[in-house]
């Protein structure tokens, strides 16, 4: 062969291989895997929730082919069982799908290049913590335009004698400001006073202010006061407080000593006592001792178990003084006691993410963004795309008629059309199809409410226009399965997910919990599974004031029968003392933990931060023994869940019975080894 010939076969099979290739996988896709009842599965089926689940996604373990193929195989009979009893046919069914798929939809009917210049926006906002104040002025998004510049007259009247430092921005917060949280609440009978935060909104980030008010904030330089800021509540002038980087996701924990905002100053001054004395006895071990001053100290029960760890939380979700404290502070590091309006918070940041790079933070900033205002961006990009490729066409002529005829009564929600409207002129089409001025009266009669600040014809045409571009996304959302493959498969796995919750819900869930004979019966077979360690019964008696201490301690030297104790103490009005019983393991309370467990053994533990003693009586010991139904309800039926899905994925097995084409899953194995 000559050369020359010889490259041109190489080149033509250089372009054909791939093709080959395509094809060869185009017809492994379209053939039938396996058979589940009377259900063909193909390949491509099979593949792509397996690269979805296993190879594109981030999971700790993969699973072989054979392995998820147990799993799909399983879920497919499921799914399959949840139709045969038409599960997918209830309403409730029909409404969360809905409202699932209207979530789904959000990406596909958003503009790629806007939604990235508010992703670039966010996340540059997002280095940033900003800690502000304001004064509200209040103003309708729908007043009328004297109404508007009255309400900003008014605000730049405010913002001048707030730059010529007339009153500080808090005293004019307090005289001005339409926000009810800068002047407090008085205390009423279902709840307590509240002090106000004279404008001072603490610290946020991006996404925790209304759009224009954020974007109003971080325009403005630290220590400067913006000019007024419209938001659908009205002008806000903004005072930016500080500026830092931002914290992100922060994880702290807390000795809380709880203390009202109102509290007289002796209580206020023995609290702060009690606080700097926890701080030192941490700061005289370097804080080693941190868990156990937290289960001894805090008054937020809650953190206990988890040594005073709060949930993460970011900068605006709590009091602007315990974010000072956090950001003053290195990882591990403790704060000195710092007081805010629910009492004093001894502090010790555990960590905080920071922001990470902008490919880490872009798919929750998207999906932030797909929920916030800012999308109308977006939004309104995507609505003239989607007027052009639908071919939106609108007859002026008849609007202008229509609108004509319009009366005052639309502004009172009693509107009622003309007689010679005509109800079957057409507004505008899509695609062809009419949507008529019937429609559009339709539309009125459901969304008008009364209206204050706009004329008859501006609050129609507001309709309209809403009308208009709901009618037009709506034609595009219905026909998204159509132009985009991947939504369908996006929409009909959230209805396969849907639908085997119900059913794992109705068929082991909740059957487990009203099932109380099969509960009990497996709990018998089973109860060497469920034990106690050895327990202590004990009394534990607190005593928070020294003069109470002696009478406690006479009655317990009587010989009183400790389960009359607590009704003793109260009889003879013996004050800041309370008693608890039960049983105890290691590691359950600290207190008994340091008391010789021997029945009939006392002992007494003085506080070494405040005047507190602490008793613990140990008044019976108890060998290791199996749990009760009652004690131990949440493990045994979380068991006997597992037992009766097995069980009913068996019964399904029989129903559904399984055939697998063993020499088109060679295949298969062959594309992911």
């Amino acid at each position: 062969m000559k050369k020359n010939s010889f490259l041109k076969v190489f080149v033509l099979a250089s372009f054909l291989m791939p093709a080959l290739f395509a094809n060869a996988q185009s017809k492994l896709d379209k053939q039938v895997l396996m058979t589940i009842g009377d259900q063909d599965i193909t390949v491509k089926e099979f593949t792509d929730v397996y690269y979805k689940n296993n190879l594109k996604s981030d999971v700790i373990e993969k699973k072989t082919v054979d392995e998820y193929l147990d799993l799909f195989t399983t879920f497919r009979m499921k799914v399959m069982e949840a139709e045969r009893m038409q599960l997918d046919t209830s309403a409730k069914f029909q409404k969360e799908l809905a409202g699932y798929r209207k979530q789904l939809a959000k990406p596909f009917m958003s503009s790629d290049d806007i939604t990235e210049e508010l992703v670039q926006e966010a996340y540059q906002r997002k280095q940033k913590d900003i800690r502000a104040s304001h004064i509200l002025i209040r103003c309708d998004k729908n007043a009328l335009p004297s109404d508007t510049l009255r309400a900003y007259n008014k605000a730049m009247e405010i913002r001048k004698k707030a730059l010529n430092k007339s009153a500080d921005f808090a005293a004019l917060a307090d005289q001005y400001s339409d926000d009810p949280s800068a002047k407090g609440m008085k205390a009423t009978d279902q709840t307590p006073a509240r002090p106000g935060n004279h404008g001072d909104l603490g610290y946020f980030t991006v996404f925790d202010m209304v759009y224009p008010f954020e974007t109003g904030a971080y325009n403005t330089k630290e220590g400067e006061i913006s000019m007024p800021v419209r938001s659908d509540f009205g002008y806000h002038i903004i005072k930016v407080n500080s500026i830092s980087d931002a914290l992100g996701s922060i994880q702290a924990a807390h000795i809380f000593l709880q203390l009202p905002a109102d509290a007289p100053e002796e209580d206020e001054a023995a609290m702060r006592l009690k606080a700097d004395n926890i701080y030192k006895e941490l700061m005289a071990k370097d804080g080693k001792n941190w868990n156990e001053m937290v289960k001894q100290y805090t008054d937020d029960k809650g953190t206990v178990a988890r040594n005073g760890a709060l949930s993460n939380f970011t900068v605006s979700r709590i009091v602007p003084e315990f974010i000072e404290a956090c950001k003053s502070l290195e990882k591990g590091q403790i704060a000195k006691p710092v007081r805010t309006m629910y009492g004093y918070h001894i502090i010790k940041l555990l960590d905080y993410s920071g922001v990470g790079t902008l490919e880490q933070e872009r798919k929750n900033l998207t999906e932030r963004i797909e929920k916030d205002m800012r999308s109308k961006k977006s939004e309104e990009v995507v609505l003239k795309q989607v007027k052009s490729e639908y071919h939106f066409k609108q007859n002026d002529k008849n609007l202008e008629a229509f609108m004509a005829t319009v009366d005052s009564t639309i502004l009172h929600n009693e509107y009622k059309p003309a007689a010679n409207v005509d109800m079957d002129a057409t507004l505008f089409s899509i695609d062809g199809n009419s949507t008529k001025v019937s429609d559009f009266i339709s539309y009125i009669k459901e969304n008008m409410t009364p209206q204050r600040y706009v004329t008859p014809a501006t609050y129609a045409y507001q309709l309209y226009e809403n009308f208009s571009n709901e009618t037009t996304m709506n034609y595009a959302d219905a026909h998204l399965e159509d132009k985009y493959p991947e939504f369908k498969a996006l929409v009909q796995e959230y209805k396969d997910g849907i639908l085997l919750f119900d059913l794992m819900d109705r068929e082991v869930w909740d059957k487990a919990v009203k099932d109380t004979i099969g509960l009990q019966e497996f709990h018998e077979r089973n109860a060497s599974k469920y034990m106690w360690d050895n327990r202590a019964y004990a009394t534990v008696i607190t005593v928070t004031r020294p003069e109470s201490l002696p009478k406690v301690q006479a009655l317990l030297d009587s010989g009183i029968e400790l389960d009359s104790l607590k009704n003793v103490i109260r009889r003879d009005s013996i004050g800041y003392t309370f008693v608890r019983k039960g049983y105890y393991q290691r590691g359950d309370n600290q207190y008994v933990d340091q008391t010789e467990w021997k029945v009939g053994v006392r002992n007494e533990i003085p506080s070494t931060v405040d005047q507190s003693t602490t008793i613990v009586c140990i008044r019976e010991l108890r060998e290791p023994e199996p749990k009760t139904i009652k004690e131990a309800r949440g493990l045994i039926t979380s068991d006997y869940q597992v037992e009766l899905e097995q069980k009913w994925v068996q019964a399904l097995k029989e129903r559904y019975p399984v055939k697998i084409n063993e020499k088109v899953l060679d295949k298969v194995r062959k594309m992911y080894q």
